[in-house]
């Protein structure tokens, strides 16, 4: 009798062992992270972006910009450098403007193998996480202009099947971490001499949210059709994506006046989503022109024509 119970005690406790056990294993096991989901509507001509030089120090020149535009931008660009952390309080000040943050990541300091690789994810999940921590549409641009050759990732640096398994890498990561507010942008600059076949670079469709196109009015012959042309006939042979100018802006060596209207025209005939105008004033030839419109009044003026004439009503856009 006294075996019999010692048995039946030696059960029920290696039964209560096994209990706890469970229990703890089932504390120790990580639920997968929520997902963030916020998307912008991509309304064709609704998009009026701008890049400022110092962004995103201060919101300052956004507003400047605004008031020589006759409307506050919806997206607002800056770039962010390789270990930079998202910058969550500048992206809130947007916000509360009704602009969407667009991020530039730049991978001048790192290895486009190492990123495919998964050496950097540490970082990546930290700012994808921040990202979803914000909660907010985000645009997300990744080394751009990389059918170029001035870039470290570009053409004759990289290629292109190690920038595309970067790419992908990238995307994936956050898409993991459940950051799904990205509106993941691919740009390339508009296809001249020293550019190679922009498709080669194409990460596929899943990794794409819109395509992104780089191009400058510096002279008086430069068109619409001539310099986004040729790029957005060739991107629509592998892809039906929206796009958008990504960084784009009309010099006073161009004719501002006129070449701005041409410009507005331009994007809704090829049925864009907008621009996003490079808002710098450089002073160093041809290709560095004083780019701004706020110290020209007719360049100021045009664009405010511009805006009202061709691009849709601010509220139709956004998330």
């Amino acid at each position: 009798m006294k075996s019999r119970l010692v048995m039946l005690m030696s059960v029920a406790i290696a039964t209560l062992s096994v209990v706890i056990a469970a229990g703890r294993f089932t504390l120790i096991v990580v639920p997968p992270k929520p997902v963030v989901h916020a998307s912008l509507r991509p309304v064709l001509g609704s998009y009026l972006g701008v890049y400022e030089p110092g962004s995103p120090a201060d919101f300052q020149p956004i507003a400047e910009f605004a008031a020589a535009a006759g409307r506050e931008p919806n997206i607002a660009e800056y770039f962010s450098g390789w270990a930079e952390q998202f910058d969550t309080s500048f992206a809130s000040t947007l916000h509360s403007h009704g602009i969407t943050p667009f991020v530039e990541i730049d991978p001048t300091d790192a290895s486009m193998v190492a990123i495919a690789a998964g050496d950097y994810d540490d970082y990546l999940r930290s700012y994808a996480d921040a990202i979803a921590d914000f909660g907010h549409p985000v645009v997300i641009g990744f080394a751009h202009e990389m059918n170029a050759s001035w870039y470290p990732w570009g053409y004759t640096h990289v290629a292109p099947a190690t920038f595309v398994a970067a790419w992908r890498h990238l995307v994936t990561v956050f898409r993991q971490e459940g950051a799904d507010n990205v509106t993941w942008l691919w740009t390339v600059q508009a296809d001249g001499k020293g550019t190679g076949p922009i498709e080669s670079w194409w990460p596929g469709a899943q990794y794409v949210t819109w395509v992104g196109v780089d191009g400058f009015y510096y002279r008086p012959s430069d068109t619409f059709n001539a310099v986004f042309g040729p790029t957005i006939a060739q991107i629509r042979t592998f892809s039906i994506k929206p796009v958008l100018l990504a960084e784009t802006a009309v010099g006073p060596e161009a004719g501002q006046y006129l070449k701005i209207q041409n410009l507005f025209q331009g994007v809704v005939a090829a049925k864009t989503l907008g621009l996003v105008w490079f808002d710098v004033d450089q002073h160093d030839g041809i290709l560095h022109q004083d780019w701004r419109i706020e110290d020209s009044q007719s360049a100021a003026i045009s664009f405010k024509l511009g805006v009202r004439d061709d691009l849709a009503p601010a509220s139709s856009a956004g998330a």
